[in-house]
């Protein structure tokens, strides 16, 4: 059961829309949480559906290069959980309605302290949380923390998860499925993974909510291509990469606006151009 109204009302949308998501990873603190304070509602402006915010991580096992510099330069900027949970409180004056799904590795959720983690996530205004290094049969004492607040447990699927997987992140999880589009760390790709379509379509039967596709995914006609068999798209590293082009702050929003404004354009190009394009929601 999704318990983030403003997750259900995003899917409910998009689904009305006929179209798939655009849910743009940034990395809080990156290079300082002024500067991601003032990103968020750019990306909105640019065509962003919602976000996935990660909190900075010392060792970010399931990232690629690129994050890992980005989680690198938030950290020395001193960037914190409880500084990116204010964060979100704060961008909720401009933002709010789009959903945010926290991403953090459990060390972090521990040192906070899982009761206290979703009491003030919840309070701040995350609508949900991923924890790449927290399978669902470890889940058991931050779920039972989170279940008294409108927080989602948005757990992981990929090329090698099998029925009994995706069973079982059907039980335990709720708000969306995160699909691994491939294996390895994040990071944008020239190509994406063949299997993919018929993975997510094997997936279909199977699923009890909106599934969303990240790691590898870069151009405007890979987000395109996924949008027509996925709920949404997920994109960070090279969201990260177009920003990092750029010395200049002002540049970096604008470089990132475009990018994302890019793909917002080719996800409702692509689903314009499908009769009965909403199918996939089905």
């Amino acid at each position: 059961m999704q318990k983030s109204s403003r997750l259900a009302a995003c899917f409910e949308r998009l689904r009305a829309e006929g179209r798939a998501g655009l849910f743009p990873f940034v990395t809080a603190g990156d290079p300082d949480l002024a500067f991601t304070r003032k990103l968020l509602p750019a990306l909105a402006r640019a065509g962003a559906d919602g976000f996935e915010l990660g909190v900075p991580f010392s060792d970010p096992l399931a990232d690629g290069p690129t994050i890992q510099r980005a989680s690198a330069r938030a950290l020395e900027a001193g960037t914190r959980l409880k500084d990116v949970l204010a964060l979100v409180g704060d961008a909720r004056r401009e933002l709010p309605e789009a959903p945010i799904v926290l991403m953090t590795y459990y060390n972090p959720v521990i040192a906070f302290g899982e009761k206290n983690f979703a009491r003030e996530a919840a309070r701040a205004g995350a609508d949900g949380v991923i924890v790449p290094d927290l399978p669902p049969e470890e889940g058991g004492p931050l779920l039972e923390a989170m279940r008294d607040f409108p927080l989602d447990a948005v757990f992981m699927l990929a090329p090698t998860s099998g029925r009994s997987r995706a069973e079982i992140v059907n039980r335990a999880g709720s708000g969306f499925i995160y699909y691994v589009g491939q294996m390895g760390v994040t990071g944008a790709r020239d190509s994406l993974d063949a299997g993919l379509r018929g993975a997510l379509e094997e997936l279909r039967p199977i699923k009890n909510r909106p599934v969303l596709v990240g790691f590898g995914i870069k151009t405007p006609e890979q987000a395109a291509d996924v949008g027509g068999y996925a709920e949404g798209v997920i994109v960070g590293s090279a969201l990260i990469d177009a920003m990092e082009k750029e010395a200049d702050r002002a540049a970096k929003i604008e470089a990132a606006s475009r990018y994302i404004g890019s793909l917002r354009k080719a996800l409702e190009q692509s689903a314009a151009a499908r009769p009965g394009g909403a199918g996939r929601f089905s």
